[in-house]
């Protein structure tokens, strides 16, 4: 897998075609989750992208520094490709996002709005859930914080 790590104006047509492709793919679609994607975000967010040798998008991540999304710095918006379920790249996503992140502006708290049963995954990287469930666009979430 290749790791790649851009800002909103660095990247290419096709790879933001990819990443909006498949955030729909899984989180409108395969969810059923009619919800914004595009919230205006995307511009002030560093992408993680994991491209196969194929030169096919199997996952990606956005990455907030602290003040823009939450007062801490913040991941979302990670998505492995369904094809690529149970391979451990989400995993491997994860610690690409929060290995980018502090390469970008430093070791500090993350925080991230999860989707509730995904707490086991997140809780591996070691975020902690420090919020009581909340609906959010029809799924259940909670708050969760990585300390710095």
């Amino acid at each position: 897998m290749n790791w790649q790590f851009f800002s909103f104006d660095q990247l290419s047509l096709q790879q933001l075609h990819d990443l909006l492709a498949l955030r729909s793919a899984v989180f409108v679609v395969e969810q059923a989750c009619a919800f914004q994607d595009i919230d205006g975000l995307d511009p002030r967010a560093m992408h993680v992208l994991g491209v196969d040798d194929r030169g096919q998008l199997q996952a990606c991540a956005r990455c907030f520094q602290a003040g823009v999304v939450y007062a801490e710095a913040s991941v979302g918006r990670v998505v492995t490709a369904p094809a690529a379920r149970g391979s451990g790249l989400g995993h491997v996503l994860m610690r690409q996002a929060v290995q980018q992140l502090e390469a970008q502006w430093g070791q500090q708290p993350i925080r991230i709005g999860a989707q509730a049963h995904l707490q086991a995954f997140y809780g591996s990287h070691g975020f902690v859930t420090d919020s009581e469930p909340y609906l959010e666009d029809g799924i259940w979430h909670v708050q969760m914080l990585r300390p710095g």
